[in-house]
């Protein structure tokens, strides 16, 4: 009933609506209407507050499709899959998993073969028509598009926005002059080609991320703020499913956070959700089971929301590892690694294959440079049983024949050495979080209506009323909404109905505070400002008003329970 009427409210003032509704409408695809646009716009401001200047962060913006080449390498291509059933009667198609729900332990981490016996079992049939369902077949979720004319290059729209902190790894950590750690983040849309979408704001076919690429050292997991967290208590779920309130210092200590740096950015998630609405009570950190686990990711922990729905993924934090940048290494051939420079140069011996020029220009013309450049850097293990060396150019792999090099011992002298950096990844579902803090802020009592929303996010900050729209009252208020906005505070001018009502629709789209001019206000040039959540009222002069209202917004309740 709840998620009902929040969805009604939503539609009807603003904040959100299905897309293409004079059309039919299309699942898993939602507009933004003013209110919603200016919510979700301030619940991304607040994160780049804490990531971009808080972090010392650097936010990029890439193309929203790439070249199948992108995700070849990322394994989106060969593995982004979920496995769909098709109704034999009326042909609609569902999400396999989705169907067991409740009947068998984690379905979304069975195989074909598992699921069609698991549906057999429950009798499970068609939710639209009660027909029998065929077998589960892989469906992959990324849109695939072609990028020119004609027969074009193969593109995907992105299923997340990811993927350019990595292949643009080598500018970035130049910016950040060759220093670690570091980190990027990207604000953008992701797209997936979803089965059956039937949750509303929580499962879209577009929708809105708010990802961190964070890259450290695979010897030094640390943060160099993690103090300013360590006291913070976390509501964890370990793998053993058992309840844990800790503090994030504990939770490394005893080894329930894999590291610190992880730890870090669990804890700030926390203070990120809790800024912007979401009641600490009703949030928890669940660590991935071992087989939902990411063979590449050594720990990951989902931030869970609970909603009127149940307990829902909104971020998830991971410890990707080494992983996506030797995926782009191996497949573009392109270095991206990080240099660490000794204090004293080493004295270092190994395999080296040393090129034969003689033979590597005949066999291989123009791309000889680029062999000779491989092989020199390539190690012993590159050589096949047959002598010959299989090697990575520009991201192809060749084969070079064993008469083109030659095996020796070499010394080197190394001031330092080339690394693969390792990466905790934030990554946030900017639809799902900006759902979960309208739902969360929803009171309702005899029919009216409050959304609790912080000041920091609220899409107007003021309601700004004349007691009546005469008299001169609605200029002078005119006038004072007028100079808010061009301090740069959202307002919203109101001058009809009662002012009851008035109050009543600022109260149900959650503007925190409320501005009457009334007729003592044309002599003692002052206004009577209204909190939202206490009803408290405080007369306020409207010389230097814009400076009053920001105080209200940055104390809230506070300052006006003080003026009152």
């Amino acid at each position: 009933m709840e998620e009902n009427r929040l969805m009604a409210l939503a539609k009807r003032r603003g904040f959100f609506h299905p897309a293409y509704e004079i059309y039919g409408g299309v699942a898993g695809m939602y507009d933004y209407g003013p209110l919603g646009t200016a919510l979700k716009r301030n619940i991304a401001d607040h994160w780049r507050r804490l990531y971009v200047l808080g972090e010392g962060f650097a936010e990029i913006d890439s193309p929203n499709v790439s070249p199948e080449a992108v995700f070849i390498a990322s394994g989106h291509v060969a593995e982004f899959s979920d496995f769909a059933v098709q109704c034999e009667g009326c042909k609609e198609a569902f999400r396999a998993d989705h169907l067991l729900e409740g009947k068998v332990p984690n379905p979304d981490s069975l195989e074909a073969e598992a699921l069609a016996t698991a549906i057999k079992e429950h009798d499970v049939a068609c939710p639209s028509c009660k027909g029998k369902l065929g077998a589960p077949y892989t469906f992959n979720l990324m849109f695939q598009t072609k990028i020119g004319p004609g027969s074009g290059r193969v593109g995907y729209l992105r299923p997340e926005t990811a993927q350019a902190m990595f292949f643009n790894f080598s500018s970035l950590y130049r910016y950040f002059r060759d220093d670690l750690p570091f980190g990027a983040v990207q604000v953008g849309k992701g797209f997936r080609n979803e089965i059956s979408p039937r949750q509303g704001m929580i499962r879209l076919r577009e929708f809105n991320m708010m990802e961190a690429e964070v890259f450290v050292r695979p010897d030094a997991k640390t943060w160099p703020r993690f103090k300013d967290v360590a006291a913070d208590t976390l509501h964890l779920v370990p793998q053993d499913g058992k309840d844990l309130s800790i503090s994030v210092s504990e939770a490394v200590e005893n080894g329930v956070i894999k590291n610190e740096a992880l730890a870090y950015f669990v804890a700030l998630t926390k203070r990120f959700l809790v800024d912007v609405g979401i009641d600490d009570k009703r949030l928890r950190f669940r660590q991935h089971l071992s087989d939902e686990m990411a063979h590449y990711a050594s720990d990951c922990w989902d931030a869970e929301i609970e909603l009127a729905i149940g307990w829902t993924e909104a971020v998830g934090i991971a410890d990707r590892g080494s992983y996506d940048l030797e995926q782009h290494i191996k497949h573009s051939g392109a270095d991206l690694r990080a240099f660490e420079r000794f204090d004293k140069p080493v004295e270092t011996e190994r395999d080296a294959l040393v090129p034969v020029s003689a033979k590597l220009g005949p066999l291989f013309k123009k791309e000889a440079g680029a062999v000779k450049e491989a092989l020199a850097t390539a190690e012993a293990s590159a050589i096949q049983k047959d002598g010959s060396a299989k090697l990575n150019v520009a991201g192809k792999d060749i084969t070079v024949p064993k008469e083109c090099f030659e095996l020796k011992r070499v010394k080197e002298t190394a001031h330092g050495r080339r690394f693969v950096p390792h990466v905790i990844e934030p990554s946030y579902g900017l639809d799902r979080i900006l759902y979960s803090v309208m739902e969360h802020a929803h009171f309702e009592k005899d029919d009216y209506t409050v959304l609790r929303l912080p000041s920091r996010v609220a899409p107007i900050k003021f309601g700004v009323f004349p007691l009546m729209a005469k008299d001169g009252l609605d200029v002078e208020a005119g006038k004072l909404d007028a100079e808010l906005r061009r301090a740069g505070i959202a307002t919203s001018f109101d001058d009809g109905g009662t002012i009851g009502r008035r109050y009543a629709r600022m109260d149900e789209i959650g503007t925190p505070f409320c501005i009457t001019l009334d007729y003592d206000s044309l002599q003692d040039k002052a206004v009577t400002v209204r909190d939202r959540d206490s009803k408290k009222q405080a007369r306020v002069p409207i010389d230097g008003i814009a400076k009053t209202a920001r105080e209200l917004l940055e104390r809230g309740t506070d300052a006006i329970q003080g003026w009152a």
